[in-house]
């Protein structure tokens, strides 16, 4: 417990988490480039980011974007926070809050990329207003995502990827769907630039395949 309540005090001090009880967490809406980053680069989002693990892995390499982890879990967070401040990964930040208030914080149009990395499946078909592919959140994505923004899945779970697979292909605001069943046999195994998982790595000791996805809404 004290261990947490130390990582929840660093996150307070740290520029890089953005959460509630800071003054720019009320004010960031369509602000992020201006107000936080000091620059026109493109925002990309990593929902759920647990450790912004692909926050930080695609932050180091492209220097010139803008990249924001998003989670409820401040414990979490600090890991990303403390990465990003280490190496000086100033294109790096984290926003404390729930996925599905992200419309109080982006604009519509200010996300120009988003990825979605071993999200919790959410098996029961009652949770299924929960899943963060479900049809709830697919419409928060489009009206926040800028023209032709890519979203990116990635996940381990047959069911939730067939799930997310069949939604999309029943669509008629879907562009440029590509998807593959086995991401590291697939002409794809370059797209998540190598960046894996803490989940990723234990999944794929054990056998699992990984699924991967990534589709555009079409005006």
């Amino acid at each position: 417990m004290r261990k947490k309540q130390q990582r929840f005090e660093d996150n307070r001090k740290s520029r890089n988490v953005i959460e509630h009880g800071k003054e720019i967490f009320e004010a960031i809406k369509g602000q992020w480039k201006s107000a936080y980053f000091c620059n026109d680069h493109d925002i990309v989002v990593e929902l759920a980011c647990g450790r912004g693990e692909y926050s930080t892995g695609l932050g180091a390499i492209f220097r010139s974007k803008n990249f924001i982890g998003v989670d409820i879990k401040g414990n979490r967070i600090w890991v990303g926070s403390k990465k990003a401040r280490l190496e000086g990964l100033d294109n790096v930040a984290f926003l404390r809050t729930q996925i599905d208030h992200l419309e109080k914080y982006f604009d519509p149009g200010e996300i120009k990329e988003i990825w979605i990395v071993f999200p919790d499946p959410r098996p029961k078909s009652s949770d299924e207003h929960r899943r963060l592919t479900s049809p709830k959140y697919l419409e928060i994505y489009k009206r926040l995502i800028s023209q032709e923004g890519l979203i990116h899945l990635k996940t381990d779970n047959t069911g939730l990827f067939d799930y997310t697979l069949e939604l999309l292909e029943n669509r008629d605001d879907i562009g440029h769907l590509e998807y593959t069943w086995d991401l590291y046999n697939s002409n794809y195994a370059t797209d998540h630039h190598g960046i894996r998982t803490k989940y990723e790595h234990q999944f794929s000791t054990q056998g699992h395949e990984i699924k991967y996805l990534k589709f555009c809404f079409r005006e």
